[in-house]
């Protein structure tokens, strides 16, 4: 496992017909930046190309060897930090982009009804004109000449998003990360969807997972396990101030996230919405009037 960030555009073998290769995008969403995956020995599949990076294209063609060709493109979701560079690689290689579908697609009922509230994207940023060449289908299979991929939808991080399965390694994209937890901002999140995904996640029984961020997490099963109780608790903190009585997401987030630096209790605001919403669909809470943004919530 990496114990220091590695060199951005240099090839790195994880296993036997597997490298990473780090873009250039360090940032606190990104942590060290977007990890780009090449799968295969002589078709290669590249998983998540990353960002608009003029550099890190030319480190993806740099890293194909004589005999090879790259013949897969796979997006696991259309933020922007994984999908824009799918089209100037396309264009370089002729090879097709795979993906669930366009940026919208997956997205639950209730998030498309509270996106027609007004309310846009407030997360890591959406690539608003992605189109893949290839929407897969949950369960799709994608093969190369000494490889095959299964492809799973796992809408809650964004709704197009899929993880990719090879044999016992698992590319999931930004659903588990090892270095913080996935970012799940409405409408476009969906938090009661991400718990679904993260228990299909793991009846996977994955041996590595691959993640879009950060080092490989050789441990999948307690990851996921502590990802699900950090949420779980996050819950209960949520419900304890409300029994107190009726309150709105930025205000609950303030009460909760008490030692969030100023700029970031946007994010934090987001996250509590998402879990009120979920809480909504569990009958726990409700909105007291119109479900929006905006709206103060009660204890059911």
């Amino acid at each position: 496992m990496d114990t220091e960030q590695p060199a951005p555009g240099v090839p790195v073998c994880l296993a036997p017909g597997l490298r990473r290769i780090l873009a250039p995008n360090p940032s606190p969403m990104t942590y060290w930046g977007t990890n780009t995956y090449l799968l295969g020995t002589r078709d290669l599949a590249v998983i998540d190309p990353g960002p608009r990076s003029a550099p890190h294209l030319d480190a993806i063609l740099s890293a194909v060897r004589p005999g090879q060709s790259i013949s897969h493109i796979l997006v696991t979701h259309s933020h922007l930090d994984h999908s824009p560079l799918a089209t100037a690689l396309a264009h370089h290689t002729g090879a097709q982009v795979h993906a669930f579908g366009p940026s919208c697609a997956g997205r639950s009922e209730i998030m498309t009804r509270l996106a027609a509230t007004g309310l846009a994207d407030a997360g890591e940023g959406v690539q608003p004109d992605f189109e893949p060449d290839v929407c897969l289908d949950d369960g799709a299979r994608i093969t190369g000449h000494d490889w095959s991929l299964t492809a799973h939808w796992t809408p809650g991080h964004l709704g197009n998003h899929m993880i990719f399965q090879w044999d016992k390694t698992v590319f999931c994209g930004d659903l588990v990360m090892g270095w913080a937890t996935s970012v799940i901002a409405p409408p476009d999140g969906d938090l009661t969807d991400f718990l679904t995904s993260c228990q299909r996640l793991r009846a996977l029984d994955a041996s590595v997972l691959h993640a879009g961020h950060g080092a490989p997490i050789e441990d999948p099963g307690s990851r996921i396990t502590w990802l699900i109780n950090h949420r779980q608790a996050r819950e209960s903190a949520i419900l304890t101030v409300l029994q107190e009585g009726p309150a709105t997401a930025q205000a609950l987030a303030r009460r909760i996230y008490t030692e969030t630096p100023p700029a970031l209790l946007p994010a934090a605001e987001r996250n509590v919405l998402a879990h009120l919403i979920d809480l909504y669909g569990k009958s726990k809470v409700a909105p007291i009037d119109a479900l929006t943004a905006a709206a103060r919530f009660e204890c059911l």
